[in-house]
């Protein structure tokens, strides 16, 4: 089977090139993201693969599925850039449900470090020979309170880093783990009584700007917010004015709403046409990385055997474990991971 492999950096090529031959497949790197316009350069190939960027809409999947495209494999756990119900019937949408929890979270909390004890401004500083620690102050984490919120596998991971710092820890979740030792609050309770904010859950319709100015208002003044998961779960426009109004401590963002024309890219040489995305990256309390908190050797490993392995279940016939859940209609609700067979 042939993979038009699209957005392909050369980390992507290193790490899908150590195994591709032991499944027995050809990939064609295609440096263009996914779109309507480069649907075009998938022809003659059974499957596509693509990252958080691409874009997989119902126009971009009737076109896929008129050249022949079997599947879509994303490699990657969030599938928001996906029509999957538009898919249905047409192109099985398989992603990857967690490659290295660990990696997520432990830069999760390298960013809450780097963001409280400004480290990045400290190398900045000394780089240049300058050794003043004048506006450097952070705080103890010990004995301050957490918020996390979604705790999934990379919640809980972040839960128990923060508890090894001795901090507090409260949770919100939508559906609360029972019988874990969690101590599960209101969303409003965790904006108002958190120290650090650390956001771990998918982006949905329901999660979309989460925090908003509302959110933001009842945080403490001295709170930070950490977000490593989807850029869209922050109102933008509502950060900026909290920032600038000192209603917020710190911020750490290894996502950003509007993401896609920037991240993975190097635009050192241009000016940049997003007056928000500079806007933030102005502040001397929020830092600002690239959507790379996945970006170990582990994860890489786990992302491209996951992707290969995906697509070889399809090619074998066999039940297709994660493939994304469609919630047929004809069938009044989706139950194949209870009887193990596939959507169609």
């Amino acid at each position: 089977m042939k993979i038009a492999f699209f957005d392909a950096k050369p980390y992507d090529k290193v790490w899908f090139d150590n195994y591709v031959v032991e499944y027995g497949y050809k990939i064609k790197y295609i440096d263009s993201r996914l779109s309507l316009e480069t649907t075009i350069l998938a022809k003659g190939c059974d499957a596509v693969c693509v990252f958080v960027n691409d874009t997989v809409t119902k126009q971009v999947i009737d076109e896929l599925a008129g050249m022949g495209i079997k599947c879509v494999l994303l490699r990657c756990a969030g599938f928001n850039n996906v029509d999957f119900e538009a898919s249905y019937k047409k192109l099985h949408v398989m992603r990857v449900p967690a490659y290295s929890p660990y990696a997520v979270a432990e830069y999760a909390c390298a960013l809450l470090l780097s963001v409280n004890r400004k480290t990045h401004r400290a190398y900045a500083r000394t780089r240049d020979y300058n050794f003043n620690i004048n506006g450097l102050v952070g705080m103890d984490l010990h004995g301050k309170t957490a918020g996390i919120v979604g705790t999934g596998k990379i919640g809980r991971i972040m839960i128990d880093i923060l508890r090894g710092f001795g901090m507090n820890i409260i949770a919100f979740d939508p559906f609360p783990a029972k019988d874990s030792d969690i101590q599960f609050v209101s969303l409003n309770e965790l904006w108002e009584q958190s120290d650090v904010i650390s956001i771990h859950c998918p982006l949905t319709p329901e999660t979309h700007h989460m925090v908003n100015a509302d959110a933001l208002e009842k945080m403490k003044d001295t709170a930070i917010l950490i977000n490593t998961s989807r850029g869209a779960l922050v109102d933008t426009a509502a950060l900026i004015e909290a920032v600038k109004n000192r209603k917020i401590g710190g911020v750490g963002l290894d996502v950003y709403e509007e993401e896609d024309d920037y991240f993975f890219e190097d635009r050192s040489n241009e000016i940049l046409d997003d007056e928000a995305l500079v806007r933030l990256m102005s502040f001397p309390n929020v830092l600002v990385t690239s959507h790379q908190a996945f970006f170990t050797q582990e994860a890489m490993q786990a992302i491209a055997r996951t992707t290969l392995d995906n697509l070889q279940r399809f090619e074998r016939g066999e039940f297709l474990l994660n493939e994304i859940c469609y919630q047929c209609e004809d069938k009044g609700g989706c139950d194949r991971e209870k009887k193990r067979v596939n959507c169609f």
